[in-house]
């Protein structure tokens, strides 16, 4: 398989590793420094980059009928316009604010906790996210992503950095060292707590999850999920 590096920092090297250790080729690397020459060339895409690259990055592969993975967070405000254009190229897309298959899982527990959670009116729930300082985003796609299964799953209402009100959930995001991610839901009442957490030991778990889905995605059209590449649906 061919891939297109679409950002080539500290993720997008680890990518090209694993890539190469699982037996494929590396045709782009593209970084602000250079061109999308070579994408057309690409069986797929694996775009790692900027918020501010996304958008371009993602339909440059549309428009050379490139399948495209997307692991970039804090661009989701033109997610549906990728949708829209994903499907007039009839292209394939998967984006995901984390591609890490125990992270994957991770939301999973997390929405089943909050459906039980929910039919008890004692607890609030809060959570936590830490990254490296090198992070551009706050709270992180993972927490946004987290926040919104409990949306979904519960009568929580909206997500918050500040002062958590009624029905919605307080997030704090903490930037430290060269910490991976870690995610923490936790629920209070009076009496006790109950909490899941998952810790990220380093960057390889996203890198490996994002080369299984790019490897997956090939030959489909539409527009995916980690759902389905790990068939938990």
């Amino acid at each position: 398989m061919k891939i297109a590096l679409l950002g080539y920092g500290k993720m997008g090297q680890v990518i090209e590793r694993i890539a190469l250790e699982r037996g494929h080729e590396i045709v782009l690397k593209k970084d602000e420094h250079n061109t999308y020459e070579g994408l057309s060339n690409a069986d797929v895409a694996i775009d790692f980059s900027i918020p501010t690259a996304a958008v371009s990055n993602i339909s440059s592969c549309f428009n050379a009928n490139v399948p495209v993975i997307s692991g970039t967070t804090g661009w989701l405000e033109h997610f549906d316009e990728m949708v829209s254009l994903c499907k007039e190229k009839n292209g394939a897309f998967i984006s995901s604010s984390n591609f890490s298959l125990g992270v994957n899982i991770f939301f999973e527990l997390n929405e089943y906790l909050a459906k039980m959670m929910s039919k008890l009116d004692s607890y609030t729930v809060e959570m936590e996210e830490i990254h490296h300082t090198q992070k551009l985003d706050a709270p992180s796609g993972t927490a946004i992503s987290l926040a919104k299964g409990v949306i979904e799953n519960s009568s929580f209402t909206n997500w918050t950095l500040d002062n958590a009100k009624e029905n919605e959930i307080h997030i704090e995001a903490k930037r430290i060292g060269t910490v991976p991610g870690t995610h923490t839901v936790k629920y209070n009442s009076a009496v006790d707590a109950i909490e899941i957490k998952h810790t990220a030991h380093n960057r390889e778990g996203f890198a490996l999850g994002a080369v299984i889905a790019a490897e997956w995605i090939i030959g489909k059209h539409g527009v995916f999920t980690m759902k389905d590449v790990l068939n938990l649906k």
